[in-house]
Parts: C-alpha cells; structure tokens; sequence
C-alpha cells in the first residue's frame, strides 16, 4: 500500500459518511413525501453539497505524487471533507418522523449555518490550491467571490427569499459550467 492509498482511507470514509447522511436524508424526505413540503431552492442546495463530497473525492487523486506525508498537512486536508459531513448533516432535520416537514421553514432557519460552513470550505480550498497545488490566488477567484458572497448574505441575515432562489440557481450553473469547462482537466490516470 503506498503512503497515498494509506491517507486517502480516512478521506474516503468521511466523504462517504457525508454522502450518506444526504443520501439517506433523500430516502426519508420521499418517504415522508404525503408530508414534506418542498423547497426548490434547499433541494438545490442539497444537490451542491452532494457534488462538492464527490467533486472532493475526484479530485483527492492530484495528492497521489504528493510527498511526503505528515500529520499536520494530513490533518489540514481533512478539515475539509469534515467541513461537507458537517454542511451535509446540516442539511435535513434531525427527526422527521411522525410530523410535517416543511423544508422552507428549515432552510431559513438553518442557512446561515450553512452559508458559514461554505465559507469555510471556499477558504480551506483556497489556502489548499494556494499551498497543496501551488496555484496562484488569481487563479482562485471563484472561490473567493463565493467565499464573499456566502459571507455577506449569512452575517447579513438576508432572510430575502428571490435572493435565495437566485443564489442557489446561480450556484448550480455555475458547477454545471465548471463541470462543462473542466471537462478535460478532471481527469484520473
């Protein structure tokens, strides 16, 4: 086993506990469906935190040649699948049984979390492209506007529901772009 496969063990298994938690908060919120009361812009928000824990794992393949491995660079990589557990978990109520969900409701009381544990990762990313992978900051602005924005409409409290649907729309256009613009460079082999 190389030193690679050895750390991206413990990665693997947070992105995937990460991805259960939304994958099994799915499952319940169709089971419950005669009493869930959807909201377009959380299921959207939903659908982007799932992306960014498979986005994560994908990319976990560039550390293959990284050398060597120490404790505190492991330990920094892994706040940010830690990150999306947390934002995942965030995501759905705890019990959803025996009551009406109303997903609306929960979004805004809950997406100020949310949006700061987006900061959080738009800042992780950046300080690990910056020194993990040896991009430049200008190459990082993206991650920077979200970091921004995300900032501005948590500590801000806007509670603005067009602003909300415009901004998780706005959101997954943007990774459906990126996805489209990177299609060659998210590459393994």
């Amino acid at each position: 086993m190389t030193s690679f496969e050895y750390v991206t063990v413990l990665i693997s298994i947070v992105l995937g506990l990460g991805i259960t938690q939304i994958l099994t908060g799915v499952a319940k919120l169709i089971q419950r469906r005669e009493r869930v009361r959807l909201y377009w812009p959380h299921l959207l928000w939903i659908l982007f935190i799932l992306f960014l824990h498979i986005q994560e794992w994908w990319v976990m393949y560039e550390l293959k040649g990284y050398q060597p491995w120490r404790l505190p660079v492991f330990l920094f990589i892994m706040l940010y699948p830690i990150n999306l557990f947390v934002m995942a978990r965030l995501l759905f109520p705890d019990k959803m049984s025996g009551k009406k969900i109303d997903l609306k409701t929960y979004y805004y009381d809950n997406y100020r979390s949310i949006f700061a544990l987006l900061v959080v990762s738009a800042i992780l990313s950046i300080v690990y492209n910056v020194y993990i992978l040896r991009l430049t900051i200008k190459d990082q602005f993206l991650q920077i506007l979200l970091a921004v924005i995300f900032t501005l409409v948590a500590l801000r409290n806007y509670s603005n529901k067009r602003l909300h649907q415009v901004l998780s729309l706005a959101v997954v256009i943007i990774m459906i772009i990126t996805v489209i613009v990177e299609w060659d460079v998210w590459l393994v082999g």
